[in-house]
């Protein structure tokens, strides 16, 4: 017996779910990969005073996390086009962890914005320096985006000294030819007002984890029915 149209939906609810996880995987991924192994980062994790940086620990995770995510996605797109019940089983436990790490991460995040917060300044503090030193031009991209995205300018903020001017936003008026909120501050000040976010941000993934868990519970349901009835129809054929 086929799945009827709830199991249809939530097998293509998976399917896409998979596909979106997938992509963010990969990039994840390749992101975490390209800082860990580029020319002009790699000697920061050959330093041993650099291992409990902010950036190492950025990078790590973005490495941990995107191949965890890919794994997730094999076993969902494997157990979800094929009606595999033992790799359901293990997506969904991987679903429940994923959920669980997701919300405790934002309660903490929110919980402990004071340590947090300094923590992406340093993230921020390494990449500058970084391209200081290497002039890498993904991580100029990187710092441009973060410059127009908080419309700051550097370490500084002074725009006729600051080193990376010409990745800082466009001037608003004449004082800003001179001088622009420095990032620092800036970037602490928007993690401290839009902490709620941040934690609504990792809940509201965690939620929809929850929604695939649900999807794969019913899909491992009917799969399993459908096991039943043609065991019994086999049964009773012979």
């Amino acid at each position: 017996m086929a799945l009827d149209g709830c199991g249809l939906f939530c097998k293509y609810t998976l399917f896409i779910f998979n596909l979106i996880f997938a992509l963010l995987g990969f990039a994840f991924l390749g992101l975490g990969l390209w800082l860990r192994f580029s020319e002009s980062t790699r000697g920061i994790f050959q330093i041993e005073d650099l291992n409990s940086s902010a950036f190492v620990i950025a990078v790590t995770v973005l490495i941990a996390l995107g191949s965890v995510m890919l794994i997730v996605v094999v076993f969902g797109d494997y157990g979800a086009c094929n009606e595999k019940r033992c790799a359901l089983q293990v997506f969904s436990v991987l679903l429940t962890i994923l959920a669980i790490a997701e919300i405790a991460i934002g309660v903490v995040a929110y919980s402990s914005k004071e340590e947090v917060g300094p923590r992406i300044v340093e993230f921020y503090s390494s990449l500058y320096a970084l391209y200081l030193n290497s002039g890498d031009p993904v991580i100029g991209a990187t710092l441009t985006f973060i410059h127009k995205m908080l419309h700051c300018c550097g370490v500084t903020g002074v725009v006729v000294l600051e080193l990376v001017k010409h990745t800082c936003p466009k001037a608003d008026g004449f004082w800003e030819q001179i001088k622009q909120p420095n990032c620092p501050a800036e970037i602490l000040g928007a993690f401290n007002s839009n902490a709620p976010l941040v934690m609504g941000i990792f809940v509201g993934t965690g939620v929809l984890l929850i929604i695939a868990l649900v999807c794969t519970i019913i899909l491992l349901k009917q799969t399993k029915r459908t096991q039943q009835e043609i065991t019994a129809y086999y049964t009773t054929v012979y």
